[in-house]
């Protein structure tokens, strides 16, 4: 039987794995490229999906998190 906290909990957990997506964006983008074009509302549903993170991360972070990844890489980087 589950307990009403549940999700409570759940939400933390999801919280404190937020260090983990910037990781998570660079082993994506390496293993599928083609993810480099999605928004980060798009990729908060990939990276789930694919078991990269256990909850839905929030939007910002994603965005924070490609926004270093891509700039890791030069050749994706923004066109001067």
């Amino acid at each position: 039987m589950r307990k009403a906290a549940e999700p409570l909990e759940r939400r933390k957990r999801t919280r404190s794995d937020s260090y983990q997506l910037l990781p998570a964006v660079r082993e994506l983008y390496s293993r599928l490229p083609e993810t480099y074009l999605l928004e980060p509302w798009e990729l908060q549903h990939v990276l789930f999906s694919l078991g990269y993170t256990d909850g839905l991360a929030d939007e910002t972070e994603i965005a924070a998190a490609v926004e270093v990844a891509r700039g890791d890489y030069p050749q994706w980087g923004r066109v001067a």
